[in-house]
């Protein structure tokens, strides 16, 4: 007997495969910031606060880009989405470029900025795509298979980044910051971006000879439940806390990110080069993909909300121990962080849907838009490092964020949801 579903399953999982690579693509150019950060730092001469706007600038696109990129999804459906995206990114790449030689720091931020714009659409028609490419039953597992990959593309993007951006020029062992070595460290900027893409047009070139398998594969995905504004989700406190926890976790994942590249190569700490500094950032983000692994397990066994407490406590206490110590203490409890980060973001924006009375798309689209906290709270980080005289006292804004994130993951465990019904809501008696 013939199996007529086979050409429909093969041409699922190959428009799976490509939808996939979009993970590993968006990880690897959002974690490139870090060594970003200590690049421009010193090849443009700014405060810390100054050049974590890079951080700024990339992730204040999610408050500025998440609706209009759900009303783009709308329009153009899937495919035509995605490849947008990637041009949109492929265009601020060549931003980069422009902006060195004109050696105007603005101009990067402005590139960084249509970057992630990019990456918005991207995040906001990938992920439910990948819901769509297949039962509805193994969803889940699609998705934490995704996210492997967006992992993993954070793990290798601080490593190679680190090599491209923090080598030679400035960065070469007891060079001083003359014309001839800001304009070989400039040229590596260029070089970085230039390669990131050309590599998300090679992405969008596969995209497009796949269109028609992925909008064959995702057919009538488009119109399952539509899109509601995140606005409607300000009837929900439920939807508004985990907004604020989001824009809190994001907040403090990237301010510990963005800065440790020059943190474990300060004097206290290791006192290493920048590239090895930065090469070490991929343990961080290595830790969270790891952490994924070991979290979906224990998830099989332990309630949501009690290993989100448990997460969050431990990852305070670590950065706790970062403002007191120095040396490889402080280094690797820092790095230890990103283990524990593993499982926040998913858990999070898991536990807020089942929680909240606004409508999913409407309470999803609110926590997307809280993403810009990676925005806010790393240029606060910086600001504490330019008035410190060392960086250790930046990590009393993670240890804030995640006390605050245990004060959510206690609430959620006692608002036990029964049937739909949440039983107990925060600050219940």
């Amino acid at each position: 007997m013939t199996d007529t579903n086979a050409p429909a399953r093969q041409g699922t999982t190959l428009a799976f495969a490509y939808v996939t690579t979009l993970f590993f693509a968006w990880g690897f150019a959002t974690s490139l910031i870090d060594p970003l950060i200590a690049a421009v730092r010193r090849v443009f001469d700014l405060s810390t606060a100054e050049a974590m706007l890079t951080a700024s600038a990339w992730f204040i696109a999610y408050a500025v880009v998440s609706v209009p990129a759900a009303a783009v999804l709308s329009k153009l459906g899937y495919s035509r989405s995605i490849i947008s995206a990637l041009a949109v990114m492929v265009l601020g790449c060549l931003i980069v470029p422009v902006a060195t030689i004109m050696d105007w720091y603005p101009g990067v931020l402005i590139a960084l900025f249509v970057i992630a714009s990019g990456v918005t659409l991207l995040q906001v028609a990938a992920n439910p795509l990948v819901a769509a490419l297949g039962s509805k039953k193994s969803s889940h597992a699609r998705l934490n298979f995704s996210q492997f990959f967006n992992s993993l593309g954070t793990t290798v993007g601080p490593y190679l980044g680190s090599t491209v951006l923090l080598t030679g020029g400035v960065f070469a062992a007891g060079a001083v910051v003359t014309a001839a070595t800001r304009d070989e460290s400039l040229r590596s900027i260029d070089f970085a971006f230039l390669a990131l893409g050309a590599f998300f047009a090679v992405v969008a070139f596969f995209i497009f000879t796949a269109r028609k398998k992925i909008n064959a594969a995702a057919a009538g995905a488009e119109e399952a439940g539509g899109v509601s504004s995140p606005f409607r989700a300000f009837s929900s406190r439920w939807a508004l806390f985990g907004a604020l926890a989001i824009f809190i976790y994001v907040g403090s994942e990237v301010a510990i990110g963005g800065i440790l590249t020059n943190f474990l190569s300060s004097p206290t700490i290791l006192n290493i080069p920048e590239a090895d500094a930065g090469r070490m950032v991929s343990l961080y983000w290595g830790g969270a993909m790891v952490g994924r692994f070991v979290g979906a397990l224990l998830l099989t066994k332990v309630r949501a909300g009690v290993l989100l407490t448990i997460n969050t406590a431990v990852a305070a206490l670590l950065c706790l121990v970062v403002t007191q110590t120095s040396g490889e203490t402080a280094a690797y409890a820092a790095i230890a962080v990103g283990f524990f980060n593993s499982i926040m973001f998913p858990t999070i924006f898991t536990l807020t849907l089942e929680r909240s009375n606004a409508p999913a798309s409407a309470t999803s689209g609110l926590l997307c838009t809280a993403i810009v906290g990676g925005a806010v709270l790393p240029y606060i980080g910086g600001q504490i490092a330019d008035a410190s005289a060392t960086f250790n006292p930046v990590f009393f804004v993670p240890l804030v964020g995640y006390v605050l994130l245990t004060i959510f993951a206690i609430a959620a465990a006692r608002a036990r949801v029964v049937d739909g019904d949440v039983v107990a809501a925060p600050g219940s008696h």
